[in-house]
């Protein structure tokens, strides 16, 4: 008898497991225009990759051009600015792969950028066009953190010019002047060829230690320079995401993949009802990390009606659903560290709360 309940019991598991693991079937609701999956392969560098994602598709949504931009530019830029950042604290910050979509705003609004094939990756970095960071980032770290933490009564600049050879010997040197579809650009040129206002890119974010609407700095290791996100209740995210979305603006979402729900095959599913004081916690308890960033493009529900988001990830054609992510809205709603968007896609009102006060503290 013993057996033969054990078994049966054994057999219930099984048959629910299969249950569990069913393969939801998808129903489109609607997507705005993305341009190609891309792959960041051995780099820290999502945030780099789904920024220039999110840009790409503004490009194409204000333009109709497609225009592969050179995500080694913008990380060459940026370790730049990184380190000497870093160096103007003594070591009392980040230095780090990871970054946010805040750096790439900078990056463009600042140094410009060139598309993909004015940069040619050299060999070193490489070998399969593929970023690899593995010998990179351990070699550039210890230079950083040398200077940084000198003790040294005057730093001259000398330390800059190394670094920026090192940086070019693994990512190419980022070119001055180059020629695109027929035309000369700089890559400050190509860029305002686009015709964006950086001015109208914000970040969004909600949680309880800040008042809402108003803006602060997230304290999140990898959100390394100082910039501020627009502070809303959870609800107001939310309906700013949806309505964005439906304006046909895709969104730049930052957030938390390590936990529960989050699979390699293109599913991310939240079982906790999502509340502004769990999403607090998590955040306070450290069981909430900012560790990716991805693209939302559209939305869609599964046979059951349960509500994703469709969200394009950088890993190249990965997983079930050739790099598309679904995700749940509770997992949006539950994980978000913040959302970047055009200021453009929100409602009037939110429009004008999140145009108030808005000041770079970079740099």
């Amino acid at each position: 008898m013993k057996r033969i309940a054990l078994t049966a019991f054994a057999a219930t598991l099984i048959a629910t497991a299969a249950v569990a693991q069913e393969k939801p079937v998808f129903t489109t609701l609607m997507e705005n225009p993305i341009t190609s999956v891309k792959n960041q392969s051995r780099s820290g560098t999502c945030w780099d990759y789904a920024t220039l994602g999110f840009f790409e598709g503004e490009i194409l949504r204000k333009t109709g051009r497609t225009v592969d931009l050179c995500e080694m530019f913008v990380a060459n830029k940026n370790y730049m600015d990184e380190a000497i950042y870093h160096v103007r604290m003594h070591g009392d910050s980040r230095f780090s792969e990871g970054g946010s979509a805040d750096d790439v705003l900078w990056v463009l609004r600042t140094h410009g950028i060139c598309p993909e094939e004015a940069m040619p990756a050299p060999g070193s970095l490489t070998g399969d066009s593929l970023a690899n960071f593995h010998e990179f980032f351990p070699l550039l770290t210890p230079y950083v953190e040398a200077v940084a933490k000198s003790d040294a009564k005057k730093l001259s600049n000398q330390w800059k010019a190394g670094l920026q050879a090192i940086l070019d010997a693994y990512l190419g040197e980022c070119p001055k002047r180059f020629s695109y579809e027929g035309k000369e650009y700089t890559p400050r040129s190509f860029a305002d060829s686009f015709g964006l206002c950086w001015d109208d890119y914000i970040s969004v974010t909600s949680y309880q230690h800040h008042p809402y609407h108003e803006w602060f700095i997230i304290e999140a290791p990898y959100k390394w320079r100082p910039q501020p996100s627009y502070n809303l209740p959870q609800d107001e995210l939310l309906r700013l995401l949806d309505t964005a979305l439906d304006n046909g603006y895709n969104v730049c979402w930052g957030g938390d993949v390590s936990g529960n729900g989050f699979t390699r095959q293109g599913l991310a599913q939240e079982p906790v009802e999502p509340s502004p004081d769990v999403r607090q916690q998590r955040f306070d308890g450290w069981e909430s990390t900012y560790d990716h960033v991805m693209l939302i493009f559209g939305k869609a529900v599964d046979q059951n009606g349960t509500e994703y988001y469709k969200v394009k990830n950088s890993w190249g054609t990965f997983g079930d659903y050739e790099g598309i992510w679904y995700m749940q809205k509770n997992y949006i709603a539950m994980n978000t560290f913040y959302l970047f968007l055009n200021r453009n896609a929100v409602p009037a009102p939110q429009h004008a709360a999140t145009s108030s006060a808005h000041t770079s503290t970079s740099r």
